[in-house]
Parts: C-alpha cells; sequence; structure tokens
C-alpha cells in the first residue's frame, strides 16, 4: 500500500519514524524540528491513519510489510533505525524481524502497551466494530481526536498535529482514523522480541499510565523512563533523543 509520506534529509542513513494507533505522522513535527538527525528520514500515515488509505486488514504483519514498502521504494540506504511509538512501536518491533526485506540496524520503542486484559482487549474490539462518528462542526470533530489520541493539552487545536486528525466528509466532520484499526490487538511482545535480528530498545515516558517500566524490563532490560507521559515524544523530545543517541554511541 502506498502510504502518504513525509520524507526529508539525505545520505545513506535513515531514520522511520511511525506514529501509534489513532494519530498520523504529524506527532513527529517537534522531534524532527530538534534537527538532531542530519540525513534521511521518513514519518508514513500508516495504512488506516491520517492521508493513508483505508483497508479491511489492519493485522501486524500487513502494517509492516508497508514500511518496508516505504522505505524500498525510497532508496539504498546502509544504516536503518525505526523509532515507533506505541503501536507504531510494535510495528518497528516486527521490522526488526528482517523478514519484510529490509533490515534495520537498531530498533526503538516507545511506549508500547505490552500487558492487556480481557476487558481491554473487549474494548478494543468494541472500538474496531464502532459506526463512524461524524461531526457538526471542524472544532468538534479536532477535540474529540486530541482527547482520543492523548494530545488534549499538548498542541493547539489549529496545529497540524491536531488538523492531521480530522476530514471533512458529505456527513460532516470525523477522525481521520478508521476505528476498525482497533483490531490490530495485543502485540505478541515475546514472539517479536525472540525474532529481532537487530538491537531493540524500549521505553516509556515516567508519567504513562498504559505500561510501567517492570513491565518494559521483562523484554528489555535496560528500560527507560522518560520525563513525559503516553506521548513523551511531543511533550519531551530532547528526552527521546539522548536516549536514542545514547544507545548509538
Amino acid at each position: 500500500m502506498n502510504l502518504a509520506t513525509d520524507r526529508g534529509g539525505e545520505g545513506a542513513r535513515l531514520l522511520v519514524l511511525l506514529h501509534g494507533l489513532g494519530a498520523t505522522r504529524q506527532v513527529w513535527r517537534d522531534f524532527l524540528t530538534a534537527d538532531r538527525w542530519r540525513e534521511s528520514w521518513m514519518a508514513p500515515d500508516q495504512r488506516g491513519h491520517g492521508a493513508s488509505p483505508h483497508a479491511k486488514n489492519y493485522s501486524l504483519g500487513v502494517h509492516a510489510a508497508d514500511v518496508a514498502e516505504q522505505i524500498q521504494n525510497a532508496g539504498d540506504f546502509n544504516d536503518i533505525v525505526v523509532v515507533g511509538h506505541s503501536m507504531g512501536g510494535v510495528i518497528a518491533l516486527a521490522l526488526a524481524s528482517g523478514w519484510f526485506g529490509i533490515q534495520p540496524a537498531r530498533v526503538f520503542g516507545l511506549d508500547i502497551k505490552v500487558s492487556w486484559n480481557d476487558d481491554e482487549l473487549a474494548g478494543m474490539r468494541k472500538m474496531a466494530a464502532a459506526p463512524v462518528r461524524s461531526f457538526a462542526t471542524r472544532d468538534e470533530a479536532i477535540a474529540r481526536y486530541l482527547k482520543v489520541s492523548g494530545l488534549a493539552g499538548l498542541t493547539g487545536a489549529d496545529s497540524p498535529e491536531a488538523t492531521a486528525g480530522v476530514i471533512q466528509t458529505a456527513e460532516g466532520w470525523r477522525l481521520a482514523c478508521d476505528l476498525a484499526t482497533a483490531s490490530i490487538g495485543a502485540p505478541p511482545m515475546r514472539a517479536l522480541m525472540t525474532a529481532a535480528r537487530a538491537p531493540v530498545h524500549l521505553a516509556r515516558g515516567e508519567a504513562d499510565a498504559m505500561v510501567t517500566r517492570e513491565q518494559l524490563v521483562a523484554y528489555d532490560s535496560d528500560a527507560r523512563d522518560l520525563p513525559g507521559g503516553h506521548n513523551v515524544m511531543v511533550e519531551n523530545p530532547g528526552a527521546v533523543w539522548d536516549w536514542i543517541e545514547s544507545k548509538r554511541a
């Protein structure tokens, strides 16, 4: 699938930035403007998100295949670093296996929810099956998007991060994300870590209520707490960069 993708920089090293469930590539805007990566980079909207097409299949494998295709079509790179947030972090872990035709040199997963109970999984299934909700105004739709994406209070209603999350249809305004994307389910973390053929590093915002550091340590003994919450790359991009650069030293 051809994903809506922002690209920039130049050089044989590629940074790939993958957003989380319900979000868009715009969540990496401040992270990139920190200007701490001087070579090639790309940030796609996953299928069913932002400006990318909706689909019938939102399994982990097809998400990873989509991203691998984008990377392959972008050129030849001798060093690929993948940074994923939440669901995007799970996709990054799938890419670490090398099964999708590209082999990252290093993978970073931020704020991945690794432990799920039955009620949480049922809630995700209910969300995936819910009818599309339309809003009378753009402002109402943006307010809803900021709430469900966890960006409320982190970015303004007129920011690119906010406006990319909604679209206008004949019925009114709605979230750009296809709710069926919630069908991806819980990540098979142990299998993904076992299959990884690249170093995998995990971290969370220390105020993230969705995952604890202790849960992450079960998969990465050096998992880190970073200053911030679930969208730590928006709240504190400098801390995320410091973490990434410490692992690449």
